[in-house]
C-alpha cells in the first residue's frame, strides 16, 4: 500500500513535521541547510535535492500557497518525489 506523501515526516528546524505543513520559508531554510551540505563528490545529488527544496519555496510563493497540502496534488507529489520526502525507490533502506 503507497503511503500519503502529504504525511511523511521531513526535518525542518530541528524537528520532524508531515510534509503536507511545510510551508515556504521551511522550504528555503531546508534548501539552504542542505546547500551548505556540499556539492561535489558523494554529497553531490544533495545539491539537486536542495535545489528542488528552492523551487518547492519558490511554488509555493507563486501559488499563495500556505504550506504544501494547499498545493495541487499532482505538484505536491511531483516535490514530495524531488525533495525525497517519498525516498527514491521507495525507502531509506
Amino acid at each position: 500500500m503507497e503511503r500519503d506523501p502529504l504525511t511523511e515526516k521531513v526535518f525542518c528546524d530541528g524537528f520532524y513535521k508531515p510534509f503536507g505543513e511545510v510551508t515556504a520559508a521551511d522550504a528555503r531554510r531546508r534548501s539552504e541547510e542542505l546547500g551548505e551540505a556540499g556539492g561535489w563528490g558523494p554529497l553531490a545529488r544533495v545539491a539537486g535535492v536542495a535545489l528542488a527544496w528552492r523551487e518547492l519555496a519558490d511554488e509555493l510563493r507563486q501559488t499563495g500557497s500556505g504550506c504544501v497540502s494547499e498545493l495541487d496534488p499532482a505538484t505536491a507529489l511531483s516535490f514530495a518525489k524531488r525533495v525525497w520526502a517519498v525516498p527514491p525507490g521507495g525507502s531509506l533502506l
